[in-house]
């Protein structure tokens, strides 16, 4: 028997079989491809990018960036392979996606001790350590064992809101407080709408570019996305009525603005996403209208003219565990310690955060079976903030993400210029996955390609 089982062959499934490989675990990879595709799958080729062939920004002032230099501090398969595979792109780091391909496939073929298997599976091996790397959308059968296995806590849609950075807005827009003073009294920053205000929002919801949704996300019988009736789309929610808002998420009773002492017509509430509340969310604010349009309709908002958008709305089919309250920090399953989870199934969103949850998982698994301590991934780092949002039980809904500086403490002293704050981060960053990079570093790295 293999001393790590990976199911799923994608970026996280990938990194996370060359991380257990190279530190001496044996490796058995599955992937149903080309056998058997997935819906969005259109190649047989281990780590295809389903999307786009960015992955993001390369700069280490950018959150990603980070992440993506701190990987390749830990010999990442994915992130090496990427920068060699890499196409002309500004300020991403893009690549030829059958290169890019190609070189993964080649690299963890050639290791010895790796073995891929080409075929489905359909249930969780009944014994051995277990990466579970099937992406969002697993095959059925699949998808009903991992159900099972996390006890009917397995989501099927993500419907998220927007995220956005505290120290971005302007708070002389806004006033804190609850409704009918419920809990601390001020638990929600609210922005205050005037008519007009709210029937130019309304307007721009109905109006602006929505993304189409996939041909596997639409009910075969009615052609239609079977939206849950308790969490509709915003601009769904708008096309149903001019008031509807104003009765559903924008509903103003309760929130009397104590500056003037009225009631507004419409209020946006923005709840704390961390403990910190240095990220909150638009409350309600899950949506299909595309990034540029959400910018446009949001950014019109009392307060949000200049606001750093941590994560954007997302409303679309995307299969997930609650990590919080089910995965430990090096995501395991806490009722099933031999089982770990890598990858978008976390809520680890993105390519390069697949890699990171591969990673992590890879190298866990690998120095437990060959009987090594464990190492914490440390905090202040890209990969620390990954970790960081998939232990963030204090969000109430848990709902999938890109990597932010969110999870960063400050620095010991006070950098005013955003550019040079993220550079010292950054800096900060480093020194410490250098440090962890040695630390889980074993006596002997297998030789590969």
């Amino acid at each position: 028997m293999a001393d790590v089982t990976v199911i799923g062959g994608g970026l996280a499934g990938s990194e996370a079989a060359w991380q257990a490989a190279r530190r001496g675990a044996t490796v058995v990879l599955y992937e149903m491809r080309p056998h058997k595709r997935g819906p969005a799958h259109h190649t047989g080729m281990l780590a295809e990018l389903v999307c786009s062939n960015s992955l993001r920004g390369a700069a280490l002032e950018n959150a990603v960036g980070l992440l993506k230099e701190e990987l390749a501090r830990l010999d990442s398969l994915i992130v090496t392979s990427a920068r060699e595979a890499a196409v002309p792109a500004g300020g991403a780091l893009a690549v030829d996606r059958e290169r890019f391909g190609a070189l993964v496939e080649s690299r963890l073929t050639a290791l010895p001790n790796v073995e891929i298997r080409r075929e489905e599976i359909t249930a969780i091996p009944p014994g051995g350590t277990v990466i579970v790397a099937c992406g969002p959308l697993p095959s059925d059968p699949l998808a009903q064992a991992l159900d099972a296995l996390v006890g009917g806590r397995l989501h099927y849609y993500d419907a998220a809101a927007p995220i956005v950075s505290l120290d971005s807005l302007d708070l002389t827009a806004m006033y804190r407080k609850s409704r009918y003073d419920k809990g601390e009294g001020d638990d929600y920053l609210n922005i205050p709408l005037d008519r007009e205000t709210y029937a130019r929002f309304v307007e721009d919801l109905r109006t602006l570019p929505k993304h189409d949704p996939h041909g596997f996300e639409l009910d075969a019988a009615s052609g239609d996305v079977p939206y849950f009736e308790g969490c509709l789309p915003i601009e769904e929610l708008a096309a149903r009525g001019e008031d509807t808002l104003r009765f559903g998420p924008l509903k103003p009773v309760g929130l009397r603005d104590p500056r003037t002492g009225t009631a507004p017509h419409a209020v946006v509430q923005l709840r704390k996403e961390n403990a910190a509340g240095t990220a909150l969310n638009l409350v309600g604010f899950q949506t299909r209208l595309t990034w540029p349009a959400q910018k446009e309709a949001f950014g019109k908002l009392p307060g949000l003219a200049n606001a750093e958008w941590l994560r954007l709305g997302v409303m679309h089919r995307n299969t997930f565990v609650d990590s919080p309250r089910l995965l430990t920090a090096d995501l395991r399953l806490r009722a099933n310690p031999r089982v770990f989870f890598a990858g978008q199934i976390t809520g680890a969103e993105g390519y390069v955060e697949a890699a990171a949850c591969g990673t992590i998982a890879g190298i866990a698994a690998a120095r437990e079976r060959l009987g090594l301590g464990a190492v914490a991934v440390p905090a202040d780092t890209a990969l620390g903030a990954v970790v960081a949002h998939l232990q963030n039980a204090a969000s109430p809904d848990f709902q999938p993400a890109n990597v932010t500086w969110t999870f960063f403490s400050p620095l010991d002293q006070v950098v005013r210029d955003k550019r040079a704050r993220r550079a010292k981060l950054a800096e900060r960053a480093l020194a410490k996955i250098d440090a962890f990079a040695a630390a889980v570093q074993p006596a002997r790295v297998l030789a590969g390609t």
